[in-house]
Formats: structure tokens, sequence, C-alpha cells
């Protein structure tokens, strides 16, 4: 290893876990030691860290208030490092640091609320695709709708939430008043994308959401209008099926169809 990574590893190994070979590397005065001076690193590296989380996350710094999310802030800095090259996507484990740590799994709010914060973010910087129009289903013959499988938008996330997060995250990004964190009767589904710069998100009833689900792992569009059978009865279930699929074409939810 050449000097300069021994350095490097050295360096990070004291940034992420207290090592002290970095101190062979560092020169301290009296008025300055080597201890003050690498943690002025240290604390510039936590505090750039807990910046990005309270950036990506800001309605749940402002759910749970500033000095409190400054030390949820320091717990998940202490034991998750970035593996990203971008600042950016720091936090992507926020969510099931919540859900798990004995400190904050008591509030499941606040791991669903970093899920849903997580999610719009993956959803605005998702890669872009051309949405198929409804004329593009024209090509097919009927006899080949059964085998036909979709490609969804890669944009496309979908999350089951317990709380009231969806409204809580408006209200707390918004001008509006606060609101109560609260308990659904029963879960609910979400779906979240985007249309171009736009980002969309609505519910979802469980026989769609169940049919969407099944798109997504590639299920033929016979197996999703068996599902809605099994779900609505044979009588109801072609109408509906036509009726998702043209919700999910005038959504731009599907790019790709075969």
């Amino acid at each position: 290893m050449s000097g300069l990574a021994r350095l490097q590893q050295d360096f990070q190994d004291h940034l992420l876990r207290g090592g002290t070979a970095v101190e062979g590397h560092v020169l301290g005065t009296a008025r300055v030691p080597v201890a003050t001076r690498l943690g002025i690193y240290s604390r510039a590296y936590g505090s750039r860290l807990a910046d990005a989380l309270e950036s990506n996350y800001p309605a749940l710094a402002k759910l749970a208030g500033p000095v409190e999310f400054q030390t949820l802030a320091a717990d998940y800095v202490r034991t998750h490092d970035s593996p990203f090259f971008s600042i950016r996507y720091y936090g992507d484990a926020l969510a099931e640091f919540l859900a798990t740590h004995e400190d904050y799994a008591a509030a499941p709010v606040l791991a669903e609320l970093a899920r849903w914060e997580w999610a719009m973010t993956c959803v605005f910087d998702a890669a872009d695709a051309t949405p198929l129009g409804h004329e593009a289903f024209a090509r097919f013959a009927p006899q080949h709708w059964g085998r036909l499988r979709f490609t969804l938008h890669p944009s496309l996330r979908r999350l089951t939430l317990s709380w009231n997060v969806p409204q809580l995250w408006q209200a707390l990004t918004g001008d509006g008043e606060r609101l109560a964190t609260q308990l659904n009767p029963t879960p609910v589904e979400w779906l979240l994308w985007r249309q171009d710069l736009t980002t969309y998100f609505r519910s979802l009833g469980h026989s769609e959401a169940a049919a969407l689900d099944g798109a997504v792992r590639g299920w033929p569009f016979g197996e999703l209008c068996e599902l809605l059978c099994s779900e609505l009865g044979e009588s109801a279930a072609p109408a509906q099926a036509a009726a998702l699929l043209r919700g999910w074409v005038d959504s731009g939810l599907i790019v790709g169809a075969d």
C-alpha cells in the first residue's frame, strides 16, 4: 500500500471509528495539539452528515424538533458512514435504523415518515422514461393480451403505511397547520411516481395494489386478470382490469409492453 493510500485509510478510520493511527501523520503545536486538529475534522465530518440528513428528511426533522433531530442524527452518524460518492444519498438506511433502534422503535411513525421521504427522493431522482400511450396497445392481437407483460416507469415506488404519513408530510413541508400523528384503522397502500418533473402519489385499493405489485414482478396480463377474478369475482374483474390499465396508462406508469 502506498504512503498516500495508508494516510487516507488511517484518516478514514479516525473519522469513522476513532482510530489513532493517523495521529502519527499530523503535526501539532502547544496551542493546537494533534487531538484538537483531528477533532476539528471529526466534528466537521459528523456535522456535514447530520446536515445531509436534515436536508434529505426535512419533514422528519420538523416533526422530531431541532434538539431531538440532532440527537437522532448523531446516533445515526455514529453507526452509518456514507457508502455513496454523493452525499445526496446519505441516509438511505435511516428508516430501518429508526424501526430497530431501541430509542426510536417505540415511535414507529418516525420510521414510516423516513420511508416516505426517502421514497420521494428516489422517485424524483429516478431515470426518465417515455410512457406508452393508449394507441401503443392497438398493435396487440386479442390472443396476445393474456401473455402481455408491462414495464413500469423507473420512478414507481410502493409503500404500505400504518400512519397518516402522507398527510403529515404535506402539513410539515407546506404552510398548513400541523397535524397530529394518527394510526390508520388498517394499513393503507400507496403509489408514488413521477411524470416529467412532477412527483405524484395516491392511495390504492387492495385489488389495484395487488395487481400493480404483480405487474412490477413481471406477471403477464392474464395472471393479473386471474388475480382480479379471485379478488372481485368473474363478473366484475374484466371491467376492473380494463379500468386499471387505462388509469395506469393515463398516469404514465407503463413504459413498455411485450
